[in-house]
């Protein structure tokens, strides 16, 4: 009876015992707590990375819930995690869910990233979409052809120099470089030379420069003045100045007129260009007064006029041409 009684103590007190193992192996576990209440939440990625179940959930670095699973989209494209998060932490809408690593090879956790906090709160089965995990390995060949580019741009630069040393920097053209960097030097000395003379004639002749501006102040000051007088006979002559030119237009209109009616045949003058047998009959007239003052001449009757005498000859009269 005692020894019956003696084992029920016994295995009260292993019961007690693996309780109480339990519950402290729940309580120091990633897994949630059997003694505080939870609400799930489903976030949606395209790659959960190394994430694994029961893993912790941060809210600015304190665990706020763990993963309780990890379910693939039947179509492949997505993965759903989801998240056991205390009720005693309240996440809005607004959060960001990033899956991030504990350093550079630990292990991987869901981070919760608060913002603004503006409501509503999220509500159990509440759908989020979250972050991928950075992607060391992409990140990896990313830089390894980032590399790549790197040396091929070295090489092409390599080559570049090489090419600048042996066509540029060669014998000949550092020569060629050397004596125009001597040109340059002696031309810089005879600037600066010419800099100097002109600064002793200009220091030995400021009498004669200050007397030549001054002319020159006075001469503008001359065409000012002429200017202005200009401008006054302009303006005080105004109107004689308007009636000259009036007189002028009037006058050349009038000669346009004579020669418009010149050459349409009017009057003496356009009657000798427009009519052809007048004109001719006048030429012949003027050529037989030109004859006939050459026989009065040779005749005497200038010499009679005069009172001069002529000499006598026995050579006979020339004939006097006749035009009809």
């Amino acid at each position: 009876m005692e020894k019956s009684h003696q084992e029920i103590k016994v295995g009260l007190f292993v019961l007690i015992g693996l309780v109480l193992l339990a519950v402290l192996l729940l309580q120091f576990s990633k897994s949630t707590s059997i003694f505080r209440g939870t609400y799930e939440l489903r976030l949606h990625a395209s790659n959960v990375g190394g994430l694994k179940e029961r893993a912790s959930v941060l809210l600015a670095g304190v665990q706020v819930g763990t993963v309780s699973g990890i379910e693939l989209d039947p179509t492949g494209k997505s993965v759903t995690i989801l998240l056991r998060v205390y009720k005693d932490y309240n996440i809005y809408h607004d959060a960001r869910f990033v899956i991030q690593q504990s350093g550079f090879l630990g292990d991987q956790y869901v981070a919760i990233i608060p913002t603004a906090n503006q409501p509503p709160r999220l509500q159990n089965g509440a759908d989020i979409d979250c972050e991928a995990p950075f992607n060391l390995q992409e990140t990896a060949r990313a830089a390894a052809g980032f590399i790549q580019r790197i040396d091929d741009t070295a090489q092409k630069l390599d080559a570049a120099v090489g090419d600048v040393r042996r066509l540029v920097l060669n014998e000949q053209t550092l020569t060629n470089l050397s004596a125009v960097i001597g040109n340059l030097r002696d031309f810089s000395e005879q600037a600066t030379n010419m800099v100097a003379n002109i600064n002793l004639l200009v220091s030995t002749n400021a009498e004669q420069i200050d007397l030549a501006v001054s002319n020159v102040v006075f001469f503008s000051q001359d065409l000012i003045h002429l200017s202005d007088d200009a401008r006054g006979v302009v303006s005080t002559n105004g109107v004689e100045i308007s009636a000259a030119v009036k007189n002028i237009e009037s006058s050349t209109e009038t000669l346009k007129q004579l020669m418009d009616g010149v050459q349409s045949g009017q009057g003496l003058a356009g009657a000798l260009l427009k009519n052809g047998p007048l004109s001719t009959n006048v030429e012949a007239i003027a050529a037989n007064l030109t004859i006939a003052t050459s026989n009065l001449n040779q005749l005497g009757l200038w010499h009679f006029l005069w009172h001069q005498e002529l000499p006598v000859t026995n050579a006979p009269p020339k004939p006097v041409a006749r035009h009809r």
